[in-house]
């Protein structure tokens, strides 16, 4: 009886061994129900995100073909989600591609092939988080040097093209100006329906956000404070946020 506890814990230890060994290579497949959600910036076509996880193979193929370098994959400090593509709107926003190269690159259907458009996507909601440090409430211009990130992040890449330079030429013109940096960069093919700079009763302007707004965290990403006044809702529609 001993000898049969003794092989019994001895088939446990190894089988469990190798499960986790199998998991750490790759090789298995979770349910989706066993995988927690997490709440970031997925790109434009990501379905649920529990069943985002369970089908993302983690190609990078999406990441492989945005032309703003927008996608990055998850590392080891980021969760379940590791090798998995996100998009941090603090460093570089989706500009909203008319073809939505990402979505057609995706092989696995975690991104929705159904998302054809730049009208199609729909990744969260904008949100003036931090008016008190808003500059354009307190009609302070912008300021020498906020560009400097963008600056840095363009540097950084090995193959910049022609759409990023687009992008920054057009971010340089706002310095000295008065802010509205969140409303005028604002990539969709109609802005106004998404955001606009509207008088605000401190005497500067204010970011107003409606239901074009596609949640592609460009105005995160241009906001010229040291923490961006405004900020993407990941996977909170307008009707959620604005109406509830």
């Amino acid at each position: 009886m001993a000898t049969v506890k003794t092989d019994r814990r001895d088939f446990i230890k190894y089988s469990t061994m190798g499960l986790f060994a199998l998991a750490a290579g790759g090789g298995m497949v979770f349910s989706p129900y066993t995988l927690k959600a997490e709440n970031r910036l997925r790109p434009p076509g990501a379905v649920d995100e529990k069943e985002f996880l369970a089908l993302c193979i983690k190609c990078g193929q999406c990441l492989q073909v945005c032309p703003y370098h927008s996608i990055e994959l998850a590392d080891f400090g980021k969760g379940h989600g590791v090798g998995t593509p996100y998009i941090d709107a603090t460093i570089r926003g989706c500009y909203a591609c008319e073809a939505v190269p990402c979505v057609l690159a995706c092989p696995s259907g975690a991104l929705d092939h159904a998302c054809e458009k730049a009208t199609d996507i729909k990744m969260g909601i904008a949100v003036l988080e931090f008016p008190d440090t808003c500059i354009a409430m307190s009609n302070t211009p912008i300021p020498k040097g906020y560009n400097d990130k963008m600056h840095k992040f363009i540097a950084a890449q090995n193959n910049v093209t022609k759409y990023e330079k687009e992008v920054l030429e057009k971010f340089d013109e706002f310095e000295g100006k008065q802010c509205t940096l969140c409303a005028d960069m604002c990539p969709i093919p109609n802005p106004l329906s998404a955001i606009s700079m509207v008088r605000d009763k401190s005497g500067g302007s204010r970011p107003e956000i409606y239901d074009g707004c596609i949640g592609c965290g460009v105005c995160e990403e241009v906001c010229p404070t040291m923490k961006p006044s405004i900020v993407v809702k990941p996977r909170v529609s307008f009707e959620q946020y604005y109406k509830s």
